[in-house]
């Protein structure tokens, strides 16, 4: 069993930063691959970012360039850099990991970017 809290939104202006974290606990050793997801207002859930447990990673068109997604394996955390913010990018923010079959999902983290 795997456990994901996330941290790190907020209210940003547009041209904004914000760093999510994704703090893992539990049976992370199967973990393959790592990312995040978004849920924009009345809309599906999409890739933003993942990374693969040999650190490749991949980028929704939308934020490359913009965003980027990494990993510190001594802290068992995840990041999502977000620079250059715009307003489409406000959404409840999830982390998900995935190994041995199985979706893990964290609670999400709202981020608004608004002026």
């Amino acid at each position: 069993q795997v456990h994901l809290v996330e941290s790190g939104g907020g209210l940003v202006q547009p041209g904004g930063s914000l760093r999510l974290s994704c703090a893992a606990s539990g049976s992370i050793f199967n973990i393959n691959l790592m990312g995040w997801y978004r849920q924009p207002p009345q809309k599906q859930r999409e890739l933003v970012a993942s990374i693969t447990r040999g650190g490749i990673t991949n980028y929704a068109d939308s934020v490359k360039g913009r965003f980027t997604i990494s990993r510190d394996n001594t802290k068992n955390t995840m990041y999502l850099q977000m620079n250059s913010l715009k307003p489409e990018d406000t959404a409840v923010y999830y982390c998900h990991f995935w190994g041995a079959g199985i979706d893990y999902w964290g609670q999400g983290t709202q981020v608004t970017v608004s002026s």
